[in-house]
């Protein structure tokens, strides 16, 4: 396993105040939540005490209070996945995106190391590139004054600078970022302190291991924009009871949305939830046990990121929030490089992402009929099935992290 890990210093623009414990005191949530949104939080506190089996009160997902406070609380200290290690392979190339409104770059640079950063300029606020953008680059130029970045955020040049005798060329930097390679997925905290994921992620590792993900190659990837709130997309991701109805001939032979799902929590960043085919995967290339070949594993960490492996084939999702109902959904089918000896790859690229497509347009179509209803007068809460454990289990993984400040965050369970 390659981590990859780089975390950099405190650095002006970054402070942590904006997260929690600066703001609040140890184990405080920052300042206090108010109206709307103090309403929201303790609804969601009652998962943590008795987790009851209701849905979501309908404005979790359109309070625009509430949205700013999952932008600091939950993804301005949590890991996002953001790539998979195929698409920054080269030396000098970079991935941006937005992460709840925060725009994000990481880069490979020439020694192979990561960086992630801040792509806005020091000088007046102009974005080095655009979210969504990748590519190979050896420095990233400022269009609006010239200033010139390294791909670790280090400035290496500002146009006529040196009459200005309070400008110190030398703690100039992008503001820094902690990024994280796990088993070849590349995760992105905008809290450049944050401990690191691996280590939550131990034991999802061990049920992986037969699975290989460092020998696993990108065989197709996607990335689109779903008119919907994050969580819409994310609880939908925690259940597959929805199969057996955005899904009735795609996945629903296959994976039946009556079956039971067994839900194993680890930690607040992870969780695991297991589903069995109806029949039991072949195998070519992976050492699979009889266990392994008859289930669906999903693995979830917290808040946007899954796994789905099913037999030789993995799909890593990250589901990204842009604005409080637009939600940016990367992904990528990843196999095990002998797989591809002998085939087309071409070809196995285009059947994986026609077959992907088809499934994303199911869930976006659906979901974001849910997006549109979820502001009606008549929307209410609902009673959750036993089918949908996980879905209480992300609650509870959300609660925690907007009520817990920095010095509690992410804790236990």
């Amino acid at each position: 396993m390659s981590t990859g890990r780089t975390a950099g210093e405190e650095h002006p623009g970054t402070a942590r105040t904006g997260h929690g414990s600066a703001a609040g005191g140890a184990g405080e949530a920052g300042p206090p939540a108010s109206g709307e949104a103090a309403a929201l939080l303790a609804e969601l506190r009652r998962y943590l005490d008795h987790a009851p089996r209701l849905s979501l009160p309908p404005r979790a997902f359109t309070s625009p209070e509430l949205y700013e406070l999952e932008r600091t609380r939950v993804f301005g200290r949590s890991w996002v996945l953001i790539a998979h290690r195929d698409e920054l392979a080269e030396p000098n190339s970079y991935v941006s995106v937005d992460i709840a409104g925060e725009q994000v770059v990481v880069t490979r640079d020439a020694d192979g190391a990561l960086h992630g950063m801040s792509p806005i300029c020091r000088h007046r606020m102009m974005p080095l590139v655009e979210p969504g953008s990748a590519g190979r680059a050896t420095s990233f130029t400022c269009p609006y004054h010239l200033w010139r970045y390294g791909l670790d955020g280090r400035l290496i040049g500002a146009t006529h600078m040196r009459g200005n005798p309070d400008f110190d060329p030398g703690s100039c930097r992008l503001p820094p970022f902690a990024v994280e390679e796990w088993h070849g997925l590349v995760y992105v905290n905008l809290d450049a302190a944050a401990a690191p994921l691996a280590p939550a992620l131990a034991r999802i590792s061990r049920d992986l291991a037969n699975y290989r993900l460092d020998g696993m190659v990108q065989l197709g990837s996607w990335s689109e924009e779903w008119a919907c709130n994050w969580k819409v997309a994310v609880e939908n991701a925690h259940e597959n009871y929805h199969v057996m109805g955005f899904h009735p001939q795609t996945l629903q032979p296959s994976t039946p949305g009556g079956s039971d799902t067994d839900v194993r929590v680890d930690s607040p960043w992870a969780l695991r939830l297991l589903v069995p085919f109806t029949e039991p995967q072949e195998t070519r290339t992976l050492p699979l046990t009889d266990e392994e070949k008859a289930h669906l594993y999903g693995i979830f960490v917290f808040p946007a990121a899954s796994l789905a492996a099913a037999g030789e084939m993995v799909i890593w999702l990250s589901l990204i929030p842009q604005t409080i109902d637009r939600t940016l959904v990367r992904g990528g089918i990843l196999v095990p490089r002998a797989a591809l000896e002998g085939a087309d790859p071409d070809e196995m690229r285009l059947q994986a992402e026609s077959y992907a497509a088809m499934i994303n347009s199911e869930d976006r179509q659906g979901l974001e009929a849910v997006q549109r209803a979820v502001g009606s007068r008549f929307a209410a809460r609902g009673h959750l099935s036993p089918k949908e454990p996980g879905v209480v289990a992300f609650y509870q993984n959300l609660a925690r992290a907007l009520l817990r400040g920095d010095g509690d965050w992410p804790g236990g369970l």
